[in-house]
C-alpha cells in the first residue's frame, strides 16, 4: 500500500506489489529508520521526532553516497528521503538504488511531492508514501505506523 499525506491524515493511493515484504522491527521491537536529508536542522528535528515516537534512527545522510553506505552497513527498515539532496544524485535516484540493491523502501518528503513527473520517475522505488513539506511530525509517525499495521 502506498500512502499520501493529505491534510493531517495519511490516505491510501495505490497497492504495493505483492513481492515486497513489510519490514520486521529489530529484536528490540524498534523500527530502524535512515534519514536522507541535506538540510541539517530539518534532519535533526526529524531525528528527534522519530526518537520521541519510539523509532530508532540509524543515521542521517546528506548525499546519495552517504545514504547508500549507511544503508548497507546499518540495514534500516525504511528511509525518509528528501527529493533534493546535496551532490550529483537526487533523492529519487537514491531511493531507486536503495530499493534495487537493498529492497529498502522510502517515504519521500519534499516541497515537490505533488509533481507528477517526479512521482513517475520515483515509481521504480515503490515509495511507501509522500509528504508535502512542511508537514507535522505526527503525520509522518501515523504514516509509518499505518504502513506497518496495514498488512
Amino acid at each position: 500500500m502506498t500512502w499520501l499525506a493529505i491534510g493531517d491524515k495519511p490516505a491510501r493511493i495505490n497497492r504495493e506489489p505483492a513481492a515486497i515484504n513489510r519490514p520486521v522491527p529489530s529484536p528490540t521491537g524498534t523500527l530502524r529508520i535512515l534519514i536522507v536529508e541535506d538540510e541539517f536542522l530539518i534532519a535533526l528535528e526529524l531525528e528527534n521526532r522519530l526518537l520521541d515516537a519510539g523509532f530508532e534512527v540509524v543515521g542521517i545522510a546528506a548525499t546519495a553516497e552517504e545514504a547508500l553506505s549507511l544503508a548497507a552497513s546499518e540495514l534500516p527498515d525504511l528511509a525518509i528521503t528528501d527529493i533534493r539532496l546535496a551532490g550529483r544524485k537526487d533523492g529519487v535516484d537514491t531511493a531507486i538504488e536503495l530499493f534495487t540493491t537493498l529492497r529498502l523502501r522510502s517515504i519521500f518528503s519534499s516541497a515537490h511531492a505533488n509533481d507528477t513527473e517526479t512521482r513517475n520517475r520515483a515509481a521504480p522505488a515503490y515509495p511507501i508514501g509522500w509528504l508535502q513539506k512542511p508537514y507535522p511530525a505526527n503525520v509522518l509517525v501515523r504514516m509509518i505506523r499505518s504502513y506497518l499495521m496495514d498488512g
